[in-house]
């Protein structure tokens, strides 16, 4: 704006879309090389030093659902298990409960079916 000749007017806004392109550019480099970071040896390399911390939770987690789903097995009442199921915070905790509580009223339905059948066969 502070100059009045055209053809100067006409290299700086050139210069301007070069610079805006040159950056636009820059930018989806960057986007793209933190999107599709490639992975090396089968590991995720961004983050090692919490990678055996996030290994040991999960074996833990693992270890946790394995005894939840001893308990479970143990427990034959849907309402307690409904209980539990409220009280569940995680989705594999809730997950279990679910499916414990579906085998339950299959064997509820199971035994309620076999004791009618034979009720009706004397």
């Amino acid at each position: 704006e502070a100059t009045l000749d055209l053809a100067e007017r006409r290299r700086i806004r050139s210069a301007i879309r070069e610079l805006q392109r040159q950056e636009l550019e820059r930018d989806e480099e960057a986007l793209a090389s933190k999107r599709f970071r490639p992975e090396r040896g089968g590991h995720r390399q961004d983050n090692k030093e919490n990678w055996p911390r996030s290994q040991r939770l999960e074996e833990e987690q693992q270890m946790a659902l394995a005894a939840l789903s001893q308990q479970l097995e143990a427990i034959t009442d849907v309402e307690e298990l409904t209980k539990l199921l409220r009280a569940a915070g995680e989705y594999e905790e809730r997950k279990l409960i679910r499916a414990a509580i579906r085998k339950l009223r299959a064997e509820e339905i199971e035994a309620a079916t076999l004791s009618g059948s034979t009720q009706s066969s004397r």
